[in-house]
């Protein structure tokens, strides 16, 4: 219970409570002081629930508090579940119930908030037919995507430097790729061999989704073989409860189950029904009642002490008369009892047990559509495919962007030790001028008394619960604490002035040094940056340079060769030897023009000689022709002849032919 207060209270003292409360304070709390803190709190989580309770009547704050709670899925402790007790604790302000809210609530703000929230969307509304939409669906969704962008890691500031770093990426791969084309410009043939080039690349792609349709089609056959095993599976199973079924199994199990039905409708569920009736028409008088004081409250609890007392004498009175009939009758009770416990517990289990099966069958039909309509692949939704996609494409900037992280929190750390170790060092400075302030103003160890007052809390919280002390001993207690801080405070004020003057001052100190701060990592951040595109440039120019180099070597070997065979050509050309003046390029290059000449000169004539025979030799193809047309005409005639019955006899004399019949 104490460390449940404990954490109460510190949260309460927090952001964006500021209620300044201690375990003291917050324990004497008034119940409408207490109610007010919870209002706050709900407010918190719901800004409609701002309101004074004050200004409100009692049944519409336990009605409003009841309502958000509900829909905030809380849930009261097992002493604390009947409804009445509940909202009757709410009204009266009653400590053990408000301080489990308390806690349930301050531990989930966020989550709370969220469902909050949701819960204005999602609560079902009677709208026209001619007005309804599905806006909460969409609403669902659109708040899915924004809490998924949000909890992605990405930022603005991110994106922007890796648009940048991509930009400049870009034109060093423009540059690269202009100073590629201009060298590949001087080889011979580039042309053809970029067309190969990139014919290698498209077979290669298609090589790689051959290779994917591949394992898809491999993976396709294994789960087709899973599917043909299961169902020889289920095959089998069925054709064994087939031969293990008769007739007489099957009608005991339909009058087992017979008797089991017939138990739920007739005894169980009556009695449930009864019961849930019986709770209704409970609560709703319950609602119905007007709110009840302290007055009414203690008269209930007068009356619950009465009947307890009348039950406990009838019990006594029954003990005394101690008849053996009573004493038999109550042992088959008893076991009576025991007997209708067990079936109902039976009955229970075996209801939970068709839920599970009932479920089991609709996730069993559900995965068995979704899979017919995927051809049996497995089913991944748009919003895990999206998701998939990202963290891929994410892997390879990730492990940069933690490498330069690590970087920042190393030098952010060596910072912050050098910060604790001069902060540790003004504390130690500050905590020594405030004990010779107190030792003058004589006053010594008022620095010290809330720890002495937290001690003395967890002293009290000890000997309550080793000794139980009564509330009045509680409220003495508090009492004279009280008197005793009051006292305190009255005597150490002016140093508590003193004290938030140079609070003020740190505080001024810490803000110039946040500043101060943040304009030194703005500009070292400006300095990478430029140093990281200078390097980049350095290293553009360094390569180039290489290349220029490189270039300028070729050409002066390229003209040392040349400036060689050119003094070698002059020594030739000039020698008084015959074979030696052979060997020179002029006369080589001399001859050839010479003999190129001669060549060209018959050519010349030979063309000449064509010119003058094309027409004889014109009229002797044609002739030719002629003879070549006038061969195949008899050669038909002759073919023709051998087809044809011989109706008389040809004879050839003096070059005519005759036909005699």
């Amino acid at each position: 219970m104490s460390e449940q207060l404990k954490f109460i209270v510190e949260q309460l003292n927090k952001e964006p409570f500021k209620k300044n409360f201690n375990l003291i304070t917050f324990d004497t709390l008034e119940p409408m002081q207490l109610l007010q803190i919870l209002n706050d709190v709900l407010a918190e989580i719901d800004p409609k629930q701002a309101l004074d309770i004050r200004e409100e009547m009692p049944e519409q704050t336990v009605k409003r508090m009841c309502a958000l709670l509900g829909m905030l899925k809380y849930k009261p402790p097992g002493n604390l579940s009947d409804v009445t007790s509940f909202r009757q604790g709410l009204v009266t302000g009653s400590k053990p119930l408000i301080h489990p809210i308390l806690h349930w609530l301050l531990q989930r703000v966020p989550e709370l908030k969220k469902r909050a929230y949701l819960a204005r969307f999602l609560v079902k509304l009677e709208v026209p037919a001619e007005f309804l939409q599905d806006d909460a669906e969409v609403n669902k969704t659109y708040h899915k995507e924004c809490e998924q962008l949000r909890t992605s890691g990405f930022s603005t500031a991110e994106i922007r430097r890796d648009i940048s770093a991509m930009e400049e990426e870009k034109d060093q791969l423009i540059k690269r790729v202009e100073r590629l084309k201009k060298r590949v410009e001087s080889v011979s043939n580039h042309q053809r061999m970029l067309e190969q080039a990139r014919q290698l690349r498209v077979e290669k792609e298609r090589e790689e989704s051959l290779t994917h349709q591949k394992q898809e089609q491999k993976n396709q056959l294994f789960q087709a073989e899973q599917r043909l095993l299961r169902s020889q599976q289920q095959l089998k199973d069925m054709r064994q409860a087939a031969t293990d079924a008769n007739p007489e199994s099957l009608m005991k199990r339909l009058e087992e189950e017979i008797k089991i039905n017939s138990y739920m409708v007739s005894e169980k569920l009556p009695k449930e029904l009864e019961g849930m009736r019986r709770t209704v028409q409970y609560l709703q008088k319950v609602a119905l009642e007007p709110a009840m004081g302290q007055a009414d409250l203690q008269e209930l609890e007068d009356k619950i002490k009465e009947a307890d007392c009348q039950i406990n004498h009838l019990i006594e009175k029954r003990m005394m008369r101690n008849d053996p009939m009573d004493d038999n009758l109550t042992l088959y009770r008893q076991q009576a009892s025991i007997i209708i416990r067990r079936k109902e517990s039976k009955a229970e289990e075996l209801q939970e047990a068709r839920e599970e099966l009932a479920a089991a069958e609709r996730e069993l039909r559900q995965r068995s559509s979704q899979a017919q309509g995927s051809d049996g692949e497995e089913v991944i939704r748009g919003d895990e495919l999206k998701r998939l996609l990202v963290k891929l494409r994410g892997k390879g900037t990730v492990y940069k962007k933690k490498r330069q992280e690590i970087a920042e929190l190393k030098a952010e750390y060596g910072v912050l030790q050098r910060t604790e170790e001069i902060l540790k060092q003004r504390h130690e400075t500050v905590q020594q001028k405030l004990q010779t302030m107190e030792a003058e103003k004589g006053i010594s160890g008022y620095s010290n008394t809330q720890e002495e007052l937290e001690r003395v809390s967890a002293m009290k919280s000890e000997l309550d619960e080793k000794k139980g002390r009564t509330l009045d001993d509680m409220s003495e207690m508090v009492k004279k604490l009280n008197s005793m801080i009051v006292e305190k405070k009255s005597a150490l004020a002016p140093i508590i002035k003193e004290l938030r003057s140079l609070r003020q001052h740190c505080q001024e100190l810490s803000q110039e040094y946040e500043e101060k701060k943040a304009q030194y990592e703005s500009c070292a951040a400006g300095l990478e940056s430029n140093r990281s595109k200078l390097e980049q440039e350095v290293k553009a120019l360094r390569e180039e340079m290489g290349q220029k180099e490189n270039r300028y070597h070729y050409i002066n070997s390229m003209s040392e060769m040349q400036m060689r065979r050119a003094a070698e050509e002059m020594k030739a050309y000039v020698s008084s030897d015959p074979q030696e003046r052979k060997k020179a390029i002029r006369e080589v290059y001399m001859k050839n023009i010479s003999e190129q000449e001669l060549l060209g000169k018959k050519l010349r004539e030979e063309q000449k000689m064509v010119r003058d025979s094309h027409s004889t030799n014109m009229e002797q193809m044609k002739m030719w022709c002629d003879l070549e047309q006038l061969m195949e005409c008899k050669r038909q005639c002759f073919i023709k002849a051998q087809s044809q019955v011989s109706i008389g006899q040809v004879i050839q004399e003096g070059g005519e032919d005759r036909l005699v019949l």
